[in-house]
């Protein structure tokens, strides 16, 4: 599962040092696999933070830790009002291999779906 969360920032050592403790709350739970932080080279003031996790119930899970309440929670409270969480359906590694994930949800949106709903193949 991957959470993208972005910011438009205008002090970024603020912000940094808040994403930094964020991360570091984020990274001491069970089923974090990896976070970034970083600005983009196009817009100064836009930047993001993206952590990837085994599961949705294992991201869910650290966002009621106390540790993620106190350095994690006020920084995601002022991402973008957007879509954040995304399940990973197809991942590709260095080799150029493209693996396909499984849907969780029963539809498999991101497959197509056919009117009664049921999933293509």
């Amino acid at each position: 599962m991957l959470v993208v969360n972005r910011f438009q920032v205008t002090d970024v050592e603020v912000f940094r040092a808040d994403a930094r403790a964020a991360l570091k709350a984020l990274s001491a739970r069970p089923g974090f696999v990896a976070g970034h932080c970083g600005g983009s080279v196009d817009e100064e003031e836009t930047w993001v933070l993206v952590t990837r996790w085994d599961s949705v119930g294992s991201y869910r899970r650290a966002l009621s830790a106390y540790d993620v309440k106190m350095y994690a929670t006020p920084l995601l409270a002022r991402a973008l009002p957007e879509a954040s969480a995304f399940e990973v359906n197809l991942e590709a590694g260095p080799d150029g291999d493209v693996v396909e994930h499984d849907s969780d949800r029963s539809a498999q949106p991101w497959r197509g779906s056919t009117d009664d709903g049921a999933a293509r193949r």
